[in-house]
């Protein structure tokens, strides 16, 4: 009954919503289309599955969004402005947990702080967890009591304080403290029931983890490893409830993050359990008690999950049996896994949302990422691998314009932001499809440095911002112009984030190559956003080292590389565009540059978002990101 229930529902979506190549160019698209607000967007059941939270829009505001299957109205809730939204989660059924982040002045620099939110549906208020005087961090989980009765958080009572881990009271925030305060931890960890077992904590050049097998029992140091030893390239621990045994994520065998067994009490990693011959493994999941494992996942050409739980397994073989062409995502599930989420697309449809019941057997659309936009006006993004100079191996996804022989194309390179340990895929991207739309090809290099590709790719971007990461994403450029598909006179670079830095600094380093830089909530002062980033948390794989990491060797000079110390050298126009409540890259990033540029005289354009962050909170500021791309394009590096 399932599979058939799924079939039918696939036979309606193929023969409605087939994507085929038209032979004359679409439509010309408006951003308006590209920018439509989802009905909600990243979903998340309650743990009775009678209830969904996500991200809705509302009058073109980002808002929380509570949607009961019962029937009940729609709950909004409101977000503080000023923020940015970390995540959310369920606190039992009626209390959801919300992590914010805003920029605060800490000894005298910017810094990120973040804080937690309790939401109770009946009283519809927000209430700030934690201490009155706590640390920069103060959203740091390791438990939610199922009944939603109390969590465990983990903070500093002051910033001169070591964190320790309290048992709030979520109904009260009434705090207990359960355990103290160590000089040599950092990070503590709770086991599936609740009871913290181990810390991890490093100096420069070292890091140590304390543990316990029971509450009773006091912590145990269990070593000290050098950051550079291979024994140290752990990542996502989790300890099963009253044993010694878990998982662990390490690169310790073959440089690629693969899963294993571990002792926690011994410090010993035990029998593989699952890894890709190509690619990290990024996270797993297991039962609630820590004990099964259930599923893994990791990117290669694509998103990818490995189901261990058998029943799961054959509803996942049944969904993507029934829907073929698209990707099928269980995205949420109940405790008891009676009710599911399930989204489905595509690299050119921006998906759907689906209840789904196992038991019954039907699967009910819910939502609808864009009803205005049609995967058959817009083209497929395509994996392919092109050589660095160096003869490093980059992979890249390339969408070319329907309607337009594949030649002589006018080129967008689209670099990803972060920049270490993220990556880029072939979901669905409205600025992708809308500069595709408008004429271009479009790039999306995986550059030295982006996570997923094992630690020696990892580790040849460090201290390379600028500089062979630069490289990596002329030498795309260069492929694609060997292959005849770009004209090399009409290419420009666009980007957000780390890309935004990439693209401004490209139209600076190789004038000759880029006829103009756009950028979104760019970095235009690397030392200044080193700074900022004091509480950066790098991901724990591979170093501990950010400055090292970003700089390089610490007599590099980030100001030769930076484009605010550097707009001697533009000689190409730029639009800057930037939320002016960007807690992630601050606003004074692009503010500084832009008077930079005014001063000297350079050609340039300066958007301020109002109330934005470090992204689109809402479609009027995508539909305004795109209109300001489109007009800039058109002026400097036109498709036609």
């Amino acid at each position: 009954m399932v599979a058939a229930a799924v079939l039918a529902l696939a036979l309606f979506a193929s023969s409605a919503e087939a994507s085929t190549v038209p032979e004359a160019k679409p439509r010309l698209i408006p951003t308006s289309e590209f920018a439509t607000e989802s009905q909600i967007t990243f979903p998340v059941l309650s743990p009775d599955g009678t209830k969904m939270l996500g991200r809705v829009h509302v009058g073109g505001k980002e808002m929380l969004g509570i949607h009961s299957f019962n029937g009940d109205k729609l709950l909004l809730i409101a977000l503080p402005e000023k923020i940015d939204l970390r995540y959310y989660r369920w606190a039992g059924n009626g209390r959801v947990l919300v992590s914010i982040a805003k920029t605060v002045v800490y000894f005298g620099d910017d810094a990120e702080m973040t804080r937690l939110l309790s939401f109770e549906i009946g009283k519809r208020d927000f209430v700030k967890l934690g201490g009155k005087w706590q640390g920069l961090e103060g959203d740091d989980v390791l438990y939610v009591d199922p009944s939603g009765e109390y969590l465990l958080l983990s903070f500093q009572e002051s910033v001169f304080e070591y964190p320790s881990v309290f048992r709030v009271e979520l109904a009260t925030n009434k705090l207990t403290e359960i355990v103290k305060p160590r000089s040599d931890v950092w990070e503590w960890y709770a086991d599936p029931a609740g009871v913290v077992r181990a810390g991890v904590g490093g100096t420069k050049h070292s890091w140590a983890m304390v543990y316990r097998s029971t509450e009773a029992e006091k912590f145990r140091k269990l070593g000290r490893v050098k950051y550079d030893d291979e024994n140290a390239s752990y990542d996502v621990l989790r300890i099963a409830r009253g044993t010694d045994e878990g998982y662990l994520l390490s690169d310790k065998g073959t440089g690629r993050y693969a899963l294993y067994k571990f002792n926690y009490a011994t410090k010993e990693i035990g029998d593989l359990v699952f890894g890709s011959e190509t690619n990290d493994v990024t996270d797993f999941a297991t039962d609630f008690d820590g004990t099964n494992l259930r599923a893994v996942w990791y990117t290669d050409e694509r998103d990818r999950i490995v189901w261990f739980d058998s029943g799961m397994k054959k509803i996942q073989s049944d969904i993507d049996t029934a829907i073929k062409g698209r990707e099928n995502w269980i995205v949420s599930r109940n405790r008891d896994d009676s009710v599911m989420l399930v989204w489905t697309g595509a690299s050119n449809d921006p998906g759907r949302y689906y209840i789904y019941k196992p038991a019954v057997g039907v699967m009910q659309r819910i939502a609808r990422m864009s009803e205005a936009l049609k995967p058959a006006e817009m083209p497929s993004t395509k994996y392919v691998k092109y050589k660095a100079r160096d003869g490093l191996e980059i992979t890249a996804y390339l969408t070319l314009p329907l309607g337009r022989s594949a030649k002589s194309l006018p080129l967008i390179v689209l670099p990803h932001g972060g920049p270490y340990g993220l990556r880029d895929r072939p979901d669905y991207d409205p600025e992708v499809q809308f500069l595709a739309n408008r004429g271009y090809a479009v790039l999306q290099p995986n550059y030295r440095g982006s996570g997923g590709f094992g630690k020696e790719f990892y580790l040849k971007g460090e201290g390379q911002w600028g500089r062979q990461m630069q490289d990596d994403l002329d030498d795309g450029m260069d492929w694609l112009v060997r292959d005849g598909i770009v004209d090399p006179a009409r290419v420009c670079i666009v980007g957000g984030s780390y890309g935004g830095y990439a693209a401004l600094w490209g139209a600076t380093r190789n004038p000759e190559r880029y006829r103009c830089a756009a950028s979104f909530a760019g970095v235009s002062d690397l030392g200044r956003q080193l700074k900022y980033q004091l509480t950066f948390r790098l991901d724990p794989r591979y170093r501990k080292d950010w400055r090292r990491i970003v700089q390089g060797p610490p007599e590099f000079d980030t100001k030769t590389v930076s484009p605010l110390f550097t707009v001697d050298q533009l000689k190409r126009p730029v639009l800057l565009v930037h939320g002016d409540a960007d807690q992630t890259v601050p606003f004074r990033q692009s503010k500084l540059y832009a008077d930079a540029l005014k001063a000297a005289g350079k050609p340039y354009e300066f958007h301020t978002l109002v109330n934005e962050g470090h992204g689109f909170s809402s479609s009027g500021n995508l539909k305004r990101w795109l209109d300001y791309l489109e007009t800039f394009l058109t002026k400097w590096n036109p498709a036609n």
